[in-house]
C-alpha cells in the first residue's frame, strides 16, 4: 500500500508540475535506481545530454556512476551505448546509427559510431581523441556532475501538494490550480524551503563522462530530426540484456 500511495502521489505531482507550466526540456536525469543497477555503479546512467555545437557538430553526453568517488573508472565487461534514429519528421525515424564504447581494464576506449567511423587509444585527456577524418572527438573520465536539481525545494513542494488535499481534476486527470497556487509553487520549486536562492544538491558530486563529438552527417542520414537514448549493457550476454536505459 504504501508503494501504490508513493507511485500515486508522485503521479499527481507529474500533473501539477504541467498544470501549473512548469518548464519541461529534452533532458533525462536518474540519479538513484535499483538495487540490480547500483550493485555495478560503472553501469548505472546518471544523465543523457545532446544539444548542437555549430552548425555541424552534434554533441552527446552520457554520465555515469552517481556520486563517483576520486579513481572511479569504467567497466571492462559494460558496453555503454547511445542508440540514435535520425527522420524527416517525428515518428517516422528511417536510419539508427548506435555510438557504442567499450574499455579495457587499462581505460583505453574502444569507440565505435555506426559500422563507418572507429577509434581507440586514451580518452582521458582533456581535448579528446579523434578519428583519422577528423569526425568523431571522444572523451571519457571523471568530471563534475552537470545535473542541477534543488532536491529541498522539490521535498517542500511535494510536501505543499500533499497537504492541499485532493483538488478538482480536469479531463485528462490532472489537477487544476487556482493561480496563486500555481505561482506559489514554482516559486517554491526555484527556490530553497526558506525562500532563498535554490541549492544544487549535486554541487559536489562527480560522475564518468562519456563525451563523443559526432559531425551531423554521420547521424542525420534518414532526415535531420534526431532521438537519442542510452543504455549500458553487460558484454557477453547472449541477449544484450540492458543494464539499464534512459530515454
Amino acid at each position: 500500500m504504501r508503494l501504490r500511495a508513493r507511485a500515486a502521489t508522485l503521479a499527481s505531482f507529474a500533473c501539477v508540475l504541467m498544470a501549473i507550466g512548469y518548464a519541461v526540456t529534452a533532458q533525462s536525469a536518474d540519479h538513484t535506481d535499483s538495487p540490480a543497477v547500483t550493485a555495478d555503479p560503472t553501469a548505472d546512467i546518471a544523465d543523457v545530454y545532446v544539444f548542437m555545437n555549430g552548425p555541424n557538430d552534434v554533441i552527446f553526453a552520457m554520465t555515469l556512476y552517481p556520486n563517483a568517488p576520486s579513481g572511479a573508472q569504467f567497466s571492462d565487461g559494460v558496453a555503454y551505448v547511445l542508440h540514435t534514429s535520425s527522420a524527416t519528421t517525428f515518428g517516422t525515424p528511417t536510419s539508427n546509427v548506435d555510438i557504442t564504447a567499450t574499455f579495457s581494464t587499462a581505460q583505453a576506449i574502444s569507440l565505435w559510431v555506426g559500422q563507418s567511423e572507429f577509434v581507440t587509444g586514451n580518452a582521458g585527456d582533456p581535448t579528446g581523441l579523434t578519428t583519422p577524418d577528423g569526425k568523431v572527438t571522444v572523451f571519457a573520465g571523471l568530471r563534475a556532475d552537470p545535473f542541477f536539481f534543488n532536491l529541498d525545494g522539490f521535498h517542500a513542494t511535494l510536501a505543499d501538494i500533499i497537504d492541499a488535499g485532493p483538488l478538482p481534476a480536469n479531463d485528462a486527470g490532472c489537477p487544476t490550480l487556482p493561480a496563486p497556487t500555481a505561482a506559489a509553487l514554482v516559486a517554491q520549486l526555484g527556490s530553497s524551503p526558506d525562500g532563498g536562492p535554490a541549492r544544487n544538491n549535486f554541487a559536489n558530486s562527480n560522475a564518468l563522462a562519456i563525451v563523443v563529438r559526432v559531425d551531423k552527417s554521420l547521424v542525420t542520414r534518414g532526415g535531420p530530426l534526431i532521438s537519442v537514448w542510452g543504455a549500458t549493457y553487460q558484454i557477453g550476454l547472449a541477449d544484450a540484456a540492458a543494464e539499464e536505459a534512459d530515454r
